[in-house]
């Protein structure tokens, strides 16, 4: 049988890709008002359209798939998602953190702060734990670390996952003050989120795990944003690992809540409480019956 002519071929396709077209739109010499003026621009490369107010389910669209493509591209499984706060120290800059502190009231605060510098340890032993085991099915590596991609308790994961040559997450979020990604997570899984909403269905949708340490008010909106989709059903249940039960109980009284019936004793055995890496790791180990 003869091979059919390339511009008869049946599988080839017809059009252009996007790229291509893009290519062609630049190669043209044309410069006259008509081709300067923005309306000419394709849409796509259009920047000043995307950012129109209309475009934002456009735009919301965009951030969701971003992610998600280039993650499976990377042959990310599962996650292992660590919550916690950008304000405690690491042990190596507790000494520094308390030399800013002028007034007694300041200082008090930091010294607390540098009380809960023990959990960066944690948080990086738990970064170390979960990347040396380095679970793979279906060809996907699983628990592979994810943290918010700033500071502190973030940065502490991410530390781990480098310390055992690891690859690790960031999912940062664009704030008004100044703010970057923390130097130890992996460059071509860095992400960078307009939405919260968006970053805080990225940090679950590959979730398996979730270890979740002191933080203030972000901290909080994502663990009782996680306790919620449990309690409700929309999703199913997995390794809450709940560090510092101290802070904890002097934050929120579950019992209280559950005693005054606005949830059910049963949910608070949504989560467990845990005060260290090994801990946490072995918890998720047994969960999963994950030959470690």
């Amino acid at each position: 049988m003869t091979e059919p002519r390339k511009d008869k071929d049946l599988v080839r396709r017809k059009f252009y890709k996007a790229e291509q077209e893009a290519g062609f739109a630049e190669a043209q010499p044309h410069t006259t008002p008509q081709t300067q003026d923005p309306s000419y621009r394709l849409a796509f490369r259009d920047t000043d359209f995307l950012l129109r107010e209309e475009l934002r389910p456009v735009r919301f669209q965009l951030e969701l798939l971003k992610t998600d493509m280039l993650l499976d591209e990377a042959g990310i499984g599962s996650t292992l998602v660590v919550y916690g706060s950008a304000r405690i120290p690491s042990p190596e800059k507790a000494e520094e953190a308390m030399r800013t502190a002028t007034t007694p009231e300041r200082k008090a605060v930091v010294e607390r702060l540098v009380a809960k510098s023990k959990y960066y340890n944690e948080a990086r032993e738990l970064g170390r734990l979960a990347s040396e085991c380095a679970v793979v099915e279906e060809g996907k590596r699983q628990f592979v670390i994810c943290s918010g991609g700033g500071p502190s308790i973030m940065e502490a994961v991410n530390r781990g996952a480098h310390d055992a040559d690891a690859e690790s997450i960031g999912l940062n979020i664009v704030l008004p003050h100044e703010q970057a990604p923390n130097a130890f997570v992996t460059p071509h899984l860095s992400f960078q989120f307009h939405y919260f909403a968006l970053r805080k269905m990225h940090f679950l949708l590959r979730a398996r795990a979730v270890a979740v340490f002191p933080g203030g008010f972000g901290t909080l909106d994502e663990f009782m944003e996680l306790l919620t989709l449990i309690q409700t059903g929309k999703m199913k249940p997995i390794p809450i690992l709940l560090f510092g039960k101290e802070f904890w109980d002097k934050i929120i009284d579950f019992g209280a809540m559950a005693d005054e019936g606005v949830i059910n004793h049963e949910d608070v055995k949504l989560f467990r409480w845990v005060e260290t890496a090994a801990e946490a790791w072995e918890k998720v180990v047994n969960f999963y019956e994950i030959d470690a």
